[in-house]
């Protein structure tokens, strides 16, 4: 516990982070870089005669290779446009075929300058303790072939497959690598407890003597990724990935985490951190939608980041967000409103950041303003 009172004595509070960003000591910064060059040499992206749901024959132009930021009250017609009508109609062209429905709209522009949309959303990466940190961004691999090379796995002949959970021979029988016995629960969630045999360890008693610089497999897991980012400074493939995830803000977790231990914020960001270190062509659209939900201040300064940086990249970033810092930071915006449901519906706005500012009747403008 960092810090336990009232408000004005956190306030105060030298230890307490969240103070020192609800004082203005700490703040999150615009990346002025940014902002001030919006792309314009990547074309763009236009929608046109869009009326699904409570969007009113709408045209919205998107510059590409820029940080898009989607605003408006609640019911504006935010999700319509975005995850309901964009995102599946540039699935529907890039990949050739959508089975759900797209939102109705009468044209579109610009998307043979795309070559993948892909969602980043807080759903989990997985849906069982197998998945973690280290097999969803992928080094783990890596880590399976130096425990292979080392001189005890050699002598006992223990190849690359001994030292995967997910496959007979070197992991736990009894909990068959996931560390735990799940216990289904007629009318509640599923229960797990530690397995009885190998006491969580995943692994036999063999595997696990097998030791790189004094570790077992085991115990790498259990690692956080800001320690492997030290234990694996001279393994290229691994430091390279460990360091996109501490860049993202995700040094505390552990490398073997069970995914259904993760936030939704965890997820959305090990999804980024997935994306930042694969190898891109600068012609993707992201979507965002309010990836601020549940994240601390400091959080938010991570994911810009990280969004900032695929943004450097020539990619497109289109954030669905209430989030005033992440709004400020954005290089062009698109609000709808002015109000909900049938009072919703229209472009209030559309363009630089700047320009929002002038604009009557957008409640984004007006608390914008307010921040200055």
């Amino acid at each position: 516990i960092i810090f336990f009172g009232n408000l004005t004595d956190m306030k105060k509070s030298k230890t307490s982070l969240t103070g020192q960003y609800l004082t203005g000591k700490k703040k999150i910064k615009i990346n002025n870089q940014l902002k001030n060059n919006l792309n314009i040499n990547h074309g763009q992206l236009i929608f046109g005669g869009i009326t699904h749901n409570n969007l009113k024959n709408i045209n919205v132009k998107i510059p590409l290779g820029s940080l898009i930021g989607v605003t408006g009250v609640s019911g504006s017609g935010k999700s319509s446009l975005v995850t309901e009508t964009i995102y599946p109609a540039l699935k529907y062209y890039l990949d050739g075929y959508y089975q759900d429905k797209i939102g109705e709209f009468k044209k579109i522009e610009g998307y043979q300058y795309l070559d993948r949309v892909h969602l980043v959303d807080q759903s989990p990466i997985g849906r069982t303790p197998r998945s973690n940190p280290a097999t969803y961004i992928g080094f783990f691999d890596e880590i399976r072939e130096i425990f292979a090379s080392t001189i005890d796995a050699r002598e006992r002949g223990f190849e690359k497959g001994r030292f995967s959970f997910n496959v007979k021979g070197g992991r736990c029988e009894k909990c068959q690598g996931a560390g735990v016995l799940k216990i289904e629960m007629q009318f509640l969630a599923d229960v797990y407890v530690i397995c009885d045999v190998c006491q969580g360890n995943r692994y036999n008693k063999e595997t696990l003597e097998v030791k790189y610089r004094d570790k077992n497999i085991y115990e790498i897991l259990k690692m956080t990724i800001d320690e492997a980012l030290n234990f694996f400074n001279s393994h290229f493939k691994v430091f390279s990935k460990l360091s996109f995830l501490q860049k993202t803000g995700l040094g505390y977790l552990e490398l073997g985490q069970p995914a259904p231990t993760l936030s939704g914020g965890e997820a959305q960001r090990l999804k980024l951190t997935n994306e930042l270190s694969r190898r891109d062509t600068g012609r993707t659209i992201y979507i965002l939608d309010e990836p601020t939900t549940g994240l601390h201040f400091y959080d938010i300064e991570k994911l810009l980041q990280a969004v900032n940086e695929l943004v450097d990249r020539g990619n497109t970033v289109i954030v669905i967000e209430h989030n005033l810092d992440v709004i400020k930071n954005c290089q062009y915006i698109i609000d709808l409103g002015p109000e909900g449901g049938d009072k919703g519906g229209k472009v209030i706005y559309q363009g630089e950041l700047d320009g929002i500012y002038k604009t009557k009747n957008s409640y984004t403008g007006e608390y914008l303003s307010k921040m200055k």
